[in-house]
């Protein structure tokens, strides 16, 4: 388990933010809790900790240790006649603390914030000097975001990309069991008594809760494992570095990146998404509705973390081999072909062209159905 002192000594470490993530399987696992606690013991140590933004949900536990610890005003934005409290980064960047504690970090700000999004505020902060500590649900993460809606059947719309993880010095999971959660959700810990029967109803039931306990425990495991990783390289290491090849069809795309970015960020690896543009794909032969979908996935990819490149090639291999050979990647990730019968009659030739230039290169190809 890591404690304040490891922080507390991260903090004096280095002159650039460090940062700290408390993730959890879901709602009501205590992160929020936790930041507190911690907070009130980096106090105790003489830190200068203010609370930027917390969540409470008003649970009692947590509004209790909120007491004693300086906070910094939240502004007041009206917004389609409402009152809306928003954090204010630009009084915790003037007020400059050691650390502050920003929740919710999957959070959309209000429209007409600088910051679309809450992880962009936490980056301008930890540009500034300022030490952050946050929170966020394992639903968030950009690259989970399939995995969470096959066993949920719920698509989380604020999402966090993976990049932000990765920059974190620190990844912290709270674990509860699953039978620990629901006792917490019937004892009224988590919502107030009218949702709880709707909640068990539904995301808390307990086949979810156990494949998302699983995934946050693999998701930290991961972190912990590229740490490591970074901080003890070899002098032979060689580095992986992952291509991503795309075509215009857009569910498989969606998936090859998704897939490609999990094993990016699995191995802490740079990683590229290549599409070749053959001539029948130019923009003047290709449908509308192609050229969107191209476009949403080439968005989709960098905000995953990932360069974009398009390169216009008659051949699909040779444009692959070119570019593979050009920028040393180790490996190369392709979708499953879904071929016509006369190609698969005849054979997908390329596939096997491309499979037998990369063996001769001893490069690692993955096929991803």
């Amino acid at each position: 388990m890591s404690s304040a002192k490891d922080f507390l000594e991260l903090i004096q470490k280095s002159r650039k933010g460090k940062f700290k993530i408390y993730i959890g399987m879901s709602a009501g696992v205590g992160k929020s809790f936790r930041m507190l606690q911690e907070a009130h013991s980096l106090l105790r140590n003489g830190i200068d900790v203010k609370i930027g933004y917390i969540e409470t949900h008003g649970r009692e536990e947590t509004v209790a240790l909120v007491e004693g610890l300086p906070e910094i005003e939240r502004k007041s934005v009206f917004y389609k006649g409402k009152n809306l409290e928003e954090m204010d980064l630009q009084a915790i960047i003037n007020e400059h603390p050691e650390v502050v504690l920003v929740d919710e970090l999957a959070h959309t700000n209000v429209e007409g914030s600088k910051n679309k999004k809450r992880w962009q505020d936490v980056l301008e902060i930890l540009d500034n000097g300022i030490n952050v500590i946050s929170a966020m649900n394992i639903q968030h993460i950009e690259s989970l975001n399939e995995e969470v809606k096959k066993i949920t059947g719920v698509e989380v719309a604020e999402r966090v990309p993976d990049k932000i993880l990765a920059l974190a010095d620190e990844v912290v999971n709270i674990d509860l069991t699953a039978d620990e959660l629901l006792t917490r959700l019937k004892e009224g810990k988590i919502y107030k008594k009218e949702k709880i029967q709707t909640a068990l109803s539904n995301f808390f039931q307990s086949g979810h809760i156990l494949q998302l306990r699983e995934l946050a425990l693999k998701e930290v495991a991961t972190h912990v494992e590229r740490k490591v990783e970074t901080e003890i390289k070899t002098e032979n290491f060689k580095p992986i570095k992952f291509l991503a090849c795309i075509s215009s069809n857009e569910k498989i795309a969606k998936t090859i990146i998704r897939k490609t970015a999990r094993l990016a960020s699995y191995y802490n690896s740079p990683w590229t998404v290549l599409y070749i543009q053959k001539p029948s794909e130019n923009p003047e032969k290709i449908a509308l509705d192609k050229q969107r979908y191209l476009i949403n996935n080439f968005n989709l990819a960098q905000e995953l973390g990932a360069k974009v490149v398009r390169i216009k090639e008659n051949s699909v291999h040779n444009g692959i081999l070119e570019y593979v050979i050009a920028h040393n990647i180790t490996t190369v990730c392709i979708g499953k072909p879904h071929a016509s019968f006369w190609q698969r009659l005849l054979g997908y030739s390329w596939i096997y062209t491309l499979m037998n230039r990369l063996n001769e290169r001893q490069i690692d190809i993955i096929i991803l159905s």
